[in-house]
């Protein structure tokens, strides 16, 4: 009844929800690894493609040695992450870099 007790999609261990309406990722460039934090909004930057799902993609580059990459991230209809890819570059897990903070 009115979905109260549905069960909850398993977060994405590559993106992290700082508020209903931020999200932040990490990834490594390929070629020198160099880190690049990304943060992104829904109301500015999550886009709908032609499937109906939401996407976030961006172009990395790394402000070291200007490392080129791109970043997916696909949402379905209520913002829950169904998967990231990159070209270019690897995605640290949350799990990681919270420990650095």
């Amino acid at each position: 009844m009115f979905n109260l007790f549905r069960k909850k999609a398993a977060a994405s261990p590559y993106v992290k929800q700082d508020d209903p309406q931020t999200y932040r990722v990490r990834v490594r460039t390929h070629k020198h690894r160099d880190e690049v934090e990304i943060r992104f909004t829904k109301s500015a930057h999550i886009g709908l493609d032609d499937d109906g799902r939401y996407i976030f993609r961006k172009p990395v580059v790394s402000s070291q040695h200007f490392d080129r990459g791109e970043l997916l991230v696909q949402f379905d209809s209520n913002y829950n992450v169904l998967g990231v890819e990159g070209d270019g570059v690897d995605f640290i897990p949350v799990s990681e870099w919270l420990e650095t903070e």
